[in-house]
């Protein structure tokens, strides 16, 4: 597919971006970053993007504290009303804080109008400390995006030794067969180890978010997982998804089903 070809069937196609991040002025996790936010809205508007999910996962802190997640949820809330028709929110939460966490997907979900729950390498996804925010997303009826690799070199393993993997979600994804789970970005490190592992778990999605890009991976893993599986997301780097998508051996028919993420739909139409 040429390059004008393909942005111009994500301008024609209603395309959903799961997996950004808005990100708040000097570090405080309170104040959106204004100008770095239009310019990202700017970018996503040339590439066709309808509607971005965006969340503000705390990595600097190490067991980030409820009144820090809770003003990074209301930060997105900002952007959802800056830019309202093309901005929902995925509320970040520390499982640690378990009375807290609960507390705040609820108000996140049922006052602010969020769609689902971010998580981030705080604990692998098949630790006990998430079965009540699992619960919860069951009750809502809201997904979990997860960040997620399987790193095998020791300096990244050493630098996020609780990262989840294919492994750790498909462990919850078994436990919990009626929750919905993303594996966010699959692009990352050995992603081929990771897409094996949840080939099986038809209640596990993953995103092709990131900057990594192997010939094969969208490929592979539209033929092992199907496209309904797939999301489009970006984290970080719009130009070099649009060229994983527009650049990649699949029909047609699954490059929209890509980019319109028909299996989430429902939870983007609710009440």
């Amino acid at each position: 597919m040429r390059i004008y070809e393909g942005v111009k069937l994500m301008h024609d196609t209603y395309t959903v971006n799961w997996h950004e991040h808005f990100w708040s002025k000097g570090g405080d996790f309170k104040t959106l970053n204004v100008e770095s936010a239009d310019l990202y809205m700017a970018a996503m508007d040339k590439f066709g993007i309808d509607l971005n999910v965006m969340s503000l996962p705390v990595n600097s802190i190490k067991r980030c504290p409820p009144e820090v997640f809770t003003s990074a949820n209301n930060m997105i809330y900002d952007g959802v009303k800056r830019y309202p028709g093309k901005v929902v929110g995925m509320a970040y939460v520390h499982p640690g804080y378990t009375k807290e966490a609960l507390y705040e997907i609820d108000r996140c979900v049922q006052d602010l109008g969020f769609v689902g729950v971010k998580l981030y390498y705080d604990y692998t996804m098949d630790d006990p400390v998430y079965r009540p925010i699992i619960e919860k997303c069951i009750e809502l009826d809201i997904p979990i995006l997860q960040h997620s690799m399987r790193f095998m070199d020791p300096p990244n393993r050493i630098r996020q030794p609780l990262a989840s993997d294919g492994y750790h979600m498909a462990r919850a994804a078994r436990e919990y067969p009626e929750a919905t789970f993303v594996m966010g970005h699959f692009t990352i490190a050995e992603w081929e180890w990771s897409l094996k592992a949840i080939k099986d778990c038809k209640n596990v999605y993953t995103d092709m978010s990131g900057s990594v890009y192997d010939r094969p991976q969208l490929e592979q893993a539209v033929a092992m997982l199907g496209a309904d599986r797939i999301l489009y997301g970006t984290d970080g780097s719009p130009s070099a998804c649009a060229g994983k998508l527009i650049g990649a051996e699949i029909s047609v028919e699954d490059k929209k089903k890509i980019l319109r993420g028909d299996a989430f739909a429902r939870f983007l139409n609710r009440k």
